[in-house]
């Protein structure tokens, strides 16, 4: 079993930036990959940002490609999403999420997911 705990959300107004952060702790060795999703009340889980826990390789929606970053900390066992020239449509609950198999942009094949933080931007 997995554990995250996200943090870092808040308000803030367009432009400015947030870092948010997952911290892992569990069964550590069984992840192989994890991802950032983002929900608004009422929509779909949406994908943000995805990176190979031991490669460092990534993959990021079209929407937050140039202005998120996804990494991660092995040696801290955290993972960050730098989000930098926010938005007003940014503003959503963010979750982190871990699985087993290797990097994936759907929610459904995550089995591992945080409480979420929010964030909000305002205009």
């Amino acid at each position: 079993q997995v554990q995250l705990v996200e943090s870092g959300g808040g308000l803030v107004q367009a432009g400015d930036s947030l870092r948010l952060s997952c911290a892992v702790s569990g069964r550590t060795l069984s992840i192989n990959a994890m991802a950032w999703f983002r929900q608004v009340l009422g929509k779909e889980r949406e994908f943000v940002a995805v990176i190979s826990w031991t490669g460092g390789s990534t993959d990021s929606a079209d929407s937050v490609k140039g202005r998120f970053t996804i990494s991660r900390d092995n040696a801290k066992n955290t993972l960050y999403l730098q989000m930098n020239s926010l938005k007003p449509e940014d503003t959503a609950v963010y979750y982190c999420a871990a699985r087993v198999g290797g990097m994936s942009r759907s929610p459904d094949t995550y089995n591992n997911w945080g409480q979420g933080t929010q964030v909000n931007v305002s205009s």
